[in-house]
Formats: structure tokens, sequence, C-alpha cells
């Protein structure tokens, strides 16, 4: 990867989550960083968080927006709160941070540039994600009509739309329903080398894509694919989305609680091929929450 020399701040809500970041990113010679405690729910937390890094560093010239959570649960399992808790994190975070960013990036010399990070789910609603398909669906509008809105400005918005990521997402990630089932399902499939990708090289092109001002970019071929076919087809593709449920686990019915990743076990499964690939992409994937500074703790099996 092409060093691009970016003085750069990272900004979340965990302390210590930000302190192993800075440390990580310390280890590249030259590299300047600093943190900044901030939940882009709280839109006046946003705009400190971008006054003070002007203040800092000189100004602002690229924003890449990624907060927000993952809800892995049958319809039956969740309710309108679990729906909010996306939309405030994953939308009005986006929106927060976007909307306070502006400013900066319209006195940029370089010419801004604003990255929204959205998902293959919201292009295509996801079974069992449908909370985070409903907020990153919301996501992909904003990019667009944002981008549409502030050309004339100077400023670029870029649409990032990844499937699945080798990020070790699977142990921040919430559970519900028959969490043991939800949670081996999706810790494997993130895993797996030819559905998902590496995180670094999501990252490159993340970086590449906002560098030449790319107007949408989706990442992985099983993303691209999906997107066409619903472009197509998109009431076959519904109906094949439907016809994939019956391959999850199923649905109870009434709410249960939401449990992490990270305090979840994974059944594993008593085909012994079957059994070989889930112990493979889950290791795959537990060695990205290492390696990308995700909670974690080891997931015994049963």
């Amino acid at each position: 990867m092409v060093e691009q020399e970016c003085a750069v701040t990272v900004a979340a809500r965990d302390e210590q989550e930000l302190s192993r970041a800075e440390d990580y990113l310390r280890l590249r010679p030259g590299a300047r960083v600093r943190t900044a405690v901030c939940d882009v729910r709280d839109q006046d937390a946003v705009r400190e968080l971008f006054r003070a890094t002007a203040e800092a560093q000189g100004g602002v010239d690229v924003v890449i927006a990624n907060a927000g959570i993952i809800q892995v649960a049958p319809l039956g399992a969740i309710g309108v709160a679990e729906f909010r808790e996306a939309m405030d994190s994953i939308f009005i975070g986006a929106l927060h941070a976007s909307l306070e960013a502006l400013p900066h990036l319209r006195r940029s010399r370089a010419g801004g540039r604003l990255a929204l990070i959205g998902s293959v789910g919201g292009l295509i609603a996801a079974p069992h994600l449908l909370p985070y398909s409903c907020a990153k669906a919301a996501v992909a509008a904003l990019a667009e009509g944002l981008h549409a809105e502030v050309a004339p400005e100077g400023v670029s918005v870029t649409a990032v739309h990844p499937g699945l990521m080798r990020t070790g997402s699977h142990v921040a990630a919430e559970f519900g329903g028959d969490q043991a089932e939800e949670f081996a399902w999706f810790s494997a499939l993130a895993g797996m080398p030819l559905v998902s990708m590496d995180a670094r090289r999501a990252a490159e092109r993340i970086v590449t894509a906002a560098r030449r001002r790319k107007t949408r970019l989706v990442l992985t071929p099983a993303a691209r694919a999906a997107e066409f076919t619903h472009g197509v087809a998109p009431a076959l593709t519904t109906r094949l989305t439907a016809l994939s449920v019956r391959a999850l686990p199923s649905s109870p019915q009434r709410p249960t609680p939401l449990r992490k990743g990270a305090e979840t076990t994974s059944p594993r499964p008593t085909h012994p091929l079957k059994r070989k690939l889930h112990t493979w992409a889950t290791a795959l994937n537990d060695r990205a929450s290492h390696a990308y500074n995700q909670h974690t703790r080891h997931h015994p099996s049963r």
C-alpha cells in the first residue's frame, strides 16, 4: 500500500480501544496519529471533534465515516429498540459526521473528500440482519444525495458498499434468538476467503476510491454479483433471499436479549467436512479480530 502521508485522527467511543489503536499505528515510522473519544450519535461532540482536529492538524481534507453496530438475529427475536439503535449508530452517526465535516471539507485546499461506509446489506436486505440493512440503506441514500448536492462545491462523496469483511467483527456483533447458531453461521461465513475480503485489502481499495473521487465502490465479487442480480431481477432476488432463510436458525416467538459474540459459544457441525470448513473460517476471523483491534477472548466450541 502506498503511503498517503496524512496526519490521521481516529475517533471512537472506547478510550481503551483508541489507546490500542494509537499504539498499533505508531509502530509505523513517521506516523502522525492522534485519537479522540467521540460518540457520533452526539452532534455537538462530532462538531467539537472536527473543530479540534482542524485546529491541531491545520484543516480537514479527508473524512471516512464507518461507525456502526451489527445485530444478528431473526425478526422474532428483536423489536423497535434494535432498529432505533442501528439507525442512531449507523445512519445518524454518518449524518452527523457528514454535516459537521462539510464546512471543513469545503475549505480544504486539496479539495475535500468524504467516504461513507455502507454495505451490500444496504443494497439488498439481508435476513437476520434487518436493522443493519435498514440503517445501511439510509447511508447509501445519504451518500448519493450528498454527492449530487456538494459536487459543485468541490467536495467529493464516495459511497462504499463492502460485502463480508474479515475484520473480526463477529466478536463485537450482537446475537439474538438461538445465539450460538447465529454466531456460528455469521462468524464462519464472514471468515471464508472466497466469500469475504481481507480488511487490509479493503482499506486499500477504499483509500484509492476516495483519493480518485469515485462515486461508488462495491467490494468483493460476491457483493457485486448480488448487486447486479438485484438490479436486473429484483423480484427473483427477493424470492431467493426468502428461500435462504430456511438455512438459517429458526426464529423465537418473542424478543430475546442480545449477547455479544465475545460472550457466545459456537456449536461445531457434525459432518467432518463442514466441521473442518467452519473451524478454518472461524479461525481466520478470530485472527482478524486480534489484528484489527476488536475486543475478543477465546471462543470455545461445544
